[in-house]
Formats: C-alpha cells, structure tokens, sequence
C-alpha cells in the first residue's frame, strides 16, 4: 500500500473523540502579533479564492478548517470529517461529519454546508474537481458522499489536502444571507480564531475560539499586520512589536541569527523555488529556443543564491516538484557554467544577448529577484527587476499576462501530479502552453490504480519538464522565520507539509 493509501486508510479507522477535553483547559490569554510577509489579501481569507500555493493556508488555518489536513502527526489527519471511505470501485467517497459543531456564528455544521463549500469553490484545480465529480450527495446532516464520473486515485489528495481550498468549509446560511460581500468584509468559519476585524490589505484581528474542536487556543488575540518590507519586518521583531517576523531571508535572517533575543526557526516543506519563462511557448520569442533557457538557468549560481538567500539551508533542485513529493523523481540542478550560458546563447543566435524586459520576484523577495537579474545580466540577457503586490502577481499568473522572467516559488502540499496539474499541462491554470505528449502521459497516469505504473508516467513527465528545460529549478527553500522572546512554541515544523507557523491552537507565548 501507498504512503497516500495507508494515511487514507488510518484517516478511515481513526475516529478522535475530544469530549470535555476543551472545557479542561484554561482559558485564552494575551496577543500574539504577527509581522506577515505581504499585503492581506482580501481573498487569502476565502477558501473558494485559494490559488494553488500557500500563502492563503496561513489565514485558513487559524480562520476555518477542513475535512481533512496536515496536522502535527498526521498528514491527512481527520478534522471536520472524523472518517471516510472509498468504494470498492473508487467511483464513490463517503465522509461521516464530526458531530456538534458550530460555525463562529452559532450556526450548525452540517453536510449541507459540505456541498454548498465544494460548488462555490472557484481556486486552482476548480475546473478538474467540478467536471471529475459527477454529483455531491447529502445522505443526512452528518454524512456526506462524492459520486466520481471515473476512478480517480488523487481524488483526496486534490479535494482533501491544501492542495486546493475545496474542502475548507464555508457556511451556506451566512453566505446565502449576507453575500458574497457581506462575506468578503466579515469571514465566518469553523476555525480556531474568529474575525473580530480587519483592515483590507493592512491587519487582521483574530479572538480565540473557545470551542474548536480539537483544542481550546491558549492565545486569546492574533493580530496579523501585513509588512511587505522586511527590514520593518525585523525592526518590529527588535522592539517587541511584532512576536514572529515571517520569511527572514538574507542580511535580516543573519541579523536575527546572531541577536541572543531572538532566535531563528526553520523548516523545509515542500516547497521550490524556480525560474518560469512564460514566453517559451511564443515562437517569436529568444525563449522559444530551448538552449536560452538552459543559458539562462546555467547561468544562475544556486548554491550561492542558497547561502545570500536561505544561509545555506535550502536543497538545490532541478525540478519544481520537491523531492519530498509523492511520485517526485529527483533531478540535480543543472550546473552553474556561466562560459557555457554565454556559447548556448551564441548558438541560438543571440551573441549580444537581447533584453527580456521584466524580471518579477515573488513579493516580497525582491532581493532574489535582483540577484537572478544580476546573474542573467551577466551572460547578456538584459532585464529591469519588478516589483508588485502578492496579489497582483498572483493576477498576473493566474491571467497568464506575465512576460519576461519570473522568479517564482510555491509551498502548497500535495504529489507530483498536482503540481503538474496546475503548473505544466497545456490547460493548467499557471501555464502558458504545453506539450501535447505530456497531457497524454498526464490522461494516463491520472486513471491508472496501481502505484507503479502512475510513477512510471509521472517519472517520464519530469523527465520530459527536465530535460526540455521548461523550468530553471533553484532550490526547495528552508523557510526561515524571526522568533521573538515572548514566544514559547512558534508551530514552526509542528507539520512539515507547513512552511508557516501553525496549528495557531497550538502555539504558545511564555508565561509572564
């Protein structure tokens, strides 16, 4: 049995039982102030919005829960949905509900609220689970079953991981009372923490909630600020005004590494970082030609990146799919031969190198924008280094308008298949092209039931992504978070499927 098939099975068997378990526990106390690593979007706060990376999971994870999710243990730890089962025929999926709970708003949970989640849903993945699921039927308040139109083996991994946000509940009364709107300024879910307010874009207030299920919060107040800049990052970290400063990277990461106030927590979850070339699929452009992007991805010092960026803790990788992965074949980075760049471009026709117009950086990683740009510079191709809002550039990918070079990264877990899915297949929504062999190989693999064969097909996909050089793989980051002295247990690594801090219901500040 598969490592997916044994955490379904035990996800199946185990039913946690939690009675009086909240009531026991003291009651919530003090704040805790995050110093988040970009703007708050307001989407981040809506599961149906969720855009295949993990930003939003940070704000899903304290605000509403899931039926399934990674949880200290457990990658596929039962939740909302206390078991499940898979018909012989894997047409068929049932989940038995967890029973008494409650959203913030005093409305029960119910499998009707399942069903109305999963046809609102609209985030990465959207269109494969609505054309994959043939009917949502609610067979009492309590039990829920997904029909299929065929087999379908990443079923849960795509309905019921963060993976996608299609399984974070949302409740339909409320919805349907107040709006799309009137949900957008004021979220209600099943979450640990409930929205007391918020500030679009700026901060987020969260009160504990003192009936989750799994555990009574020990943190009364969350205040997430959002702080694109990270300098202010860590200046609020210095002076007491921030408890955790997110993604520390660089001169600020050395900084708090070396102050005895603070300390530095990291994890490597299956995230990577990598270079995208929209343009490649464009017949007129230098990166149609496949010796370009291989000058440009020979041309960037990863292991130099590695240590400026991350102190050295990252795994270099040739691949966007983490090692880490379900059906994950390793690949090494192709070489840093800068002399060699500048020969391939020579051959492509390009002996002056050309200007390739906007390099564009994950915000808020401005800094590892700038180096790429240096490094690509350096052999001839000429680019302006572009800064936007997380939000913005999460249009710009999803809309497919981005030129030039990106210089992206996700963290949402998941297999190799559903990064392929939503990164390299002809109609996945961050692709700008495709290869037609691939989506066939990507058909097959996709209704193929024995775990050998599927690694096969997926084995020759990366291989294929590989050695066409669609991507420039980088490294799979070592997520460096800035921990301040009132801070007990930060949830750094609690899950390693996680890149933030998390579960929030289990973080701690010391006692005064």
């Amino acid at each position: 049995m598969n490592g997916l098939g044994r955490r379904i099975l035990l996800g199946a068997l185990i039913v946690v039982t939690w009675s009086g378990a909240v009531a026991a526990q003291a009651p919530p106390e003090g704040q805790l102030t995050v110093a988040f690593d970009a703007s708050i979007a307001p989407t981040f706060l809506d599961p149906a919005e969720t855009p295949g990376i993990g930003t939003p999971f940070v704000f899903l994870y304290a605000m509403h829960d899931a039926l399934i999710k990674p949880l200290p243990g457990n990658d596929m730890a039962p939740c909302l949905a206390e078991s499940w089962k898979e018909s012989p025929d894997g047409l068929a999926y049932e989940f038995k509900l967890r029973p008494g709970l409650k959203f913030h708003n005093g409305e029960p949970f119910t499998a009707e609220d399942v069903k109305f989640t999963f046809l609102r849903y609209k985030g990465a993945s959207a269109k494969l689970l609505h054309d994959r699921v043939k009917s949502v039927d609610v067979l009492d308040p309590l039990r829920v079953r997904f029909i299929l139109d065929k087999p379908w083996p990443d079923f849960l991994l795509f309905y019921a991981t963060p993976a996608t946000g299609a399984a974070w509940i949302v409740p339909k009364k409320y919805i349907e009372k107040v709006g799309e709107e009137g949900f957008r300024r004021q979220p209600v879910g099943l979450g640990p923490y409930r929205v007391v307010r918020q500030t679009p874009g700026v901060e987020l207030v969260l009160e504990a909630n003192e009936q989750y299920w799994r555990k009574k919060p020990s943190i009364k107040t969350l205040v997430i600020k959002g702080v694109p800049d990270r300098t202010t990052r860590l200046a609020m970290l210095k002076t007491g005004e921030a408890d955790i400063g997110y993604l520390m990277v660089g001169v600020e990461a050395s900084t708090i590494k070396t102050d005895s106030k603070l300390r530095l927590a990291r994890v490597i979850p299956p995230a990577s970082w990598w270079l995208d070339f929209p343009e490649q699929f464009n017949p007129k452009s230098p990166w149609h030609d496949r010796r370009v992007r291989l000058a440009a991805t020979m041309a960037v010092d990863k292991q130099a990146l590695n240590e400026a960026e991350r102190l050295g803790f990252s795994r270099l990788t040739g691949s966007i799919i983490p090692s880490v992965m379900d059906f994950a074949l390793r690949l090494e980075p192709y070489p840093y031969d800068p002399t060699h760049a500048r020969r391939l471009l020579v051959e492509a026709g390009y002996p002056n190198g050309f200007d390739t117009g906007e390099i564009t950086p994950l915000p808020p990683f401005v800094t590892m924008g700038e180096s790429v740009a240096s490094y690509l510079g350096a052999i001839g191709i000429r680019g302006r280094v572009r800064s936007m809002e997380r939000a913005t550039y999460m249009e710009a990918w999803r809309t497919k308008t981005r030129t030039g070079v990106f210089v992206t990264v996700t963290a949402a877990p998941g297999n190799a298949a559903a990064r392929i899915e939503n990164f390299v297949i002809s109609t996945a929504p961050y692709a700008t092209g495709g290869h037609p062999d691939i989506d066939d190989l990507f058909r097959q693999q996709a209704q193929e039931r024995d775990r050998k064969k599927r690694e096969v097909l997926l084995h020759q996909i990366q291989r294929l992504m590989y050695d066409r050089v669609m991507y420039g793989g980088i490294f799979e980051p070592a997520t460096l978070h800035g921990i301040g002295p009132r801070v007990e247990e930060a949830g750094v690594g609690l899950s390693p499927q996680l890149y933030f801090t998390s579960p929030w219901e289990d973080m701690r500040l010391k006692k005064p």
